[in-house]
């Protein structure tokens, strides 16, 4: 079996609520039309039977709750989301086993309230939160509750990168130009998301939380070498004292925290990019993700890539295995037959 955990998703009545809107969502709309799948479970269905024995752990997609509305609408909107994806898979489990939690990340208060309701309640399998909350990092005090109630909870944190072109390559504009707040601002986003978390001691304080990066751990496989010896000389360069005391305060190297997230395979057909994860995470910490249905064909193209690249990499049939269903089971804790 092949466990898609990192595909994107809107529930039919969710979707035309936020549309229904004036504001982020409304921008939206026209890749709504561009990607039908995205609410079309007729369609879906149809590309998932292209590939057999294929399942989906269902994500809502970008852009994230909080960019929705104030701290005191975007519960509802949550609540909303998680309550459709719950009735897709109770109405459909042997297509979807599972769904991923949304919160409203703008009010922590109420989003724990959510997390506890979408686990306890609902059956979610974790919660889904992106790199930044409004330009907020994920490491400020507010946010630490959220984390500690999944280290409690021993389910997974999926998460994504949050970013658009509005954020500009340089000072002198206005906005990112070429997509370049996508190609490369989300595996950035990303990953200056996991090196917040990893110095603000998280690991320390829950050495069993699971964090799964998106697109197979951002940055930092390909960077393995400047993160290691790098982050090892932190305060080096710099006269920030603050720098060095938070080198002094983690009890093991940075990069070892780096290794303690988990990656999904959304690497859109990358082979070496996918063995490179594999080096760095080890076979117990990769995930089948394919981020469908966001590949050019609108909803095949990256699934079929991606099991291209895992059939292809030089790694046992056991490891495979792992990545495609075994971890996934495990950490995600789904009742699925053997």
């Amino acid at each position: 079996m092949k466990i898609d955990i990192f595909p994107h998703i809107y529930p039919k009545r969710f979707a035309e609520r936020i549309l229904s809107d004036s504001g982020p969502a409304i921008e939206m709309a026209v890749r709504f039309r561009q990607i039908p799948v995205l609410t079309e479970l007729d369609l879906r269905f149809r590309i998932m039977d292209l590939f057999g024995d294929y399942v989906q752990v269902l994500t809502l997609s970008s852009p994230p709750i909080e960019v929705l509305g104030t701290a005191q609408q975007t519960p509802e909107l949550a609540r909303m989301a998680n309550d459709g994806m719950a009735e897709l898979v109770e109405k459909y489990p042997a297509r979807f086993p599972g769904f991923v939690a949304s919160i409203a990340m703008n009010n922590p208060e109420e989003a724990l309230k959510e997390i506890d309701r979408a686990i306890t309640e609902l059956g979610a399998t974790g919660i889904q939160m992106f790199s930044n909350v409004n330009g907020r990092p994920l490491d400020e005090p507010e946010f630490q509750p959220l984390f500690a109630r999944m280290a409690a909870l021993d389910l997974p944190i999926w998460l994504h990168p949050a970013r658009s072109p509005n954020f500009p390559d340089y000072q002198t504009e206005k906005r990112s130009r070429y997509d370049f707040w996508w190609v490369f601002g989300w595996p950035y986003e990303t990953t200056i998301a996991m090196g917040r978390l990893v110095f603000s001691g998280i690991f320390d304080r829950h050495p069993n939380l699971k964090i799964i990066s998106h697109h197979l751990g951002a940055m930092l496989p390909y960077f393995e070498g400047r993160a290691g010896a790098g982050l090892d000389q932190l305060g080096s360069r710099t006269e920030d004292a603050d720098d060095a005391v938070a080198l002094g305060r983690l009890r093991r190297r940075p990069l070892d925290y780096f290794r303690m997230f988990y990656g999904d395979t959304a690497l859109f057909g990358a082979l070496a990019a996918t063995e490179c994860g594999l080096a760095f995470f080890g076979a117990d910490r990769l995930l089948f993700g394919t981020d469908m249905p966001f590949d050019p064909e609108k909803g095949p193209g990256f699934i079929r890539e991606t099991i291209r690249c895992i059939d292809q990499m030089r790694a046992p049939p056991e490891e495979k295995a792992k990545i495609y269903e075994g971890n996934a089971r495990r950490l995600l804790k789904l009742k699925l037959p053997a």
